[in-house]
C-alpha cells in the first residue's frame, strides 16, 4: 500500500521537473553556442530524424489493425487518406495529423462504435 507525498515532497517533485525541462530546453543552447558551427551528424539528424519519426508513427498507427475481423481497418485508412490529402494540399503537417487525430476519434467513437 502506498502513502501520499507530504507538501514538501509534491513542492521537491514539481521543482526537480521544472528543473530537468529546463537543464533540457537550455542544453542546446549551451553545447552548440551562436558563434561555433554546429557539428555536420547534428545538421544530419534535423534533416533525417524528422522523417524517421513520422515513419515511426506510421507504423505505430497501423500495426494493430486486423483486416479479418470488423471494421477491417477501416477508421485507421480514413483518417490515414485524409491526412495524406490534408498534407499533400495545405503542406501544414500540424494540421494534417491534427485533422487526422480528430477524424480517427471521431470514426472510433462514433460510426464505428
Amino acid at each position: 500500500m502506498s502513502k501520499a507525498m507530504s507538501i514538501n515532497e509534491q513542492i521537491l517533485t514539481i521543482a526537480l521537473a521544472v528543473l530537468a525541462v529546463q537543464a533540457c530546453r537550455w542544453m542546446a543552447f549551451w553545447l552548440f553556442p551562436a558563434h561555433r558551427r554546429v557539428p555536420d551528424f547534428v545538421r544530419y539528424l534535423g534533416q533525417a530524424l524528422p522523417s524517421a519519426v513520422f515513419g515511426l508513427l506510421v507504423v505505430y498507427c497501423y500495426k494493430n489493425i486486423s483486416l479479418t475481423q470488423t471494421p477491417y481497418g477501416a477508421p485507421e485508412f480514413i483518417a490515414g487518406a485524409v491526412v495524406v490529402a490534408l498534407h499533400l494540399w495545405r503542406k501544414n503537417m500540424f494540421l494534417s495529423i491534427g485533422a487526422g487525430t480528430v477524424l480517427y476519434m471521431a470514426l472510433v467513437q462514433g460510426l464505428f462504435a
